[in-house]
């Protein structure tokens, strides 16, 4: 995908809660930003990710979580998910890899259908409480969009897959994304679900008299010790 300045992006991750809340915020409350955004994957490389990426010269941010930080987001997810009448199950991951679902999308949206792979991920992760890790879980999710079970979720056997998912990391690194959600703009950067509607304000600002973008419509499991950094509540990996 084309890294253009005037291009915003949204860094997203299917690991994270507080990425799960600014996907619902965007899509249910800014929709027309949500369609013209580069929807970017974000997610910690296993072994041969991180290698891959080494060799293309960038380092991925990583930072501990303490428990005290663990314990807290699961209680503030609670807290923000009750508050938007959202139904939430914390899933339970056994030996994650987060290449599975990650380049799984990857194939989703080569095909068209990359946004409906993100909504049907989160349902499933988030409302449902499943394994979004799991191979059979990610055929599930083909087979509902109507794409290849096997090729997604043999997304991350995929050289070609590996290599791309190694780039976006790459530019992870380039757009000095450091958690998630993440929003870009040129040289302006927004982290955190509190800073969606800053985000958005920031656009319309730059595109007035236009007026792209429509005002604001109302103007832990997985979360272990190798995470990056969510320093706030509105940004987690």
């Amino acid at each position: 995908m084309s890294r253009a300045a005037g291009i915003p992006r949204f860094y997203f991750s299917l690991r994270s809660p507080y990425s799960w809340l600014a996907y619902r915020e965007l899509v249910d409350e800014h929709p027309r930003l949500a369609a013209e955004l580069e929807w970017r994957p974000f997610f910690e490389p296993d072994g041969e990710s991180e290698r891959r990426l080494t060799a293309l010269g960038g380092v991925f941010p990583y930072a501990a979580m303490t428990r005290a930080k663990h314990l807290y987001i699961l209680q503030d997810v609670a807290r923000l998910a009750e508050r938007r009448g959202l139904a939430l199950r914390w899933p339970v991951d056994r030996a994650p890899v987060w290449e599975v679902p990650h380049l799984a999308y990857l194939v989703a949206r080569r095909e068209g259908r990359g946004a409906e792979f993100v909504a049907a991920a989160y349902r499933t992760r988030w409302e449902e409480g499943r394994d979004i890790c799991d191979r059979v879980v990610v055929a599930d999710l083909g087979a509902g969009l109507g794409l290849d079970p096997a090729e997604l979720a043999g997304a991350a056997d995929d050289p070609g897959l590996r290599e791309q998912g190694a780039r976006l990391l790459l530019d992870v690194c380039r757009d000095g994304v450091f958690g998630v959600p993440f929003f870009v703009h040129g040289f302006s950067r927004f982290w955190g679900l509190d800073r969606l509607p800053d985000f958005a304000a920031h656009l319309r600002e730059r595109r007035a008299p236009e007026q792209v973008l429509p005002q604001p419509a109302g103007a832990v499991v997985g979360l272990g010790p190798r995470s990056v950094d969510d320093g706030h509540a509105g940004g987690c990996g």
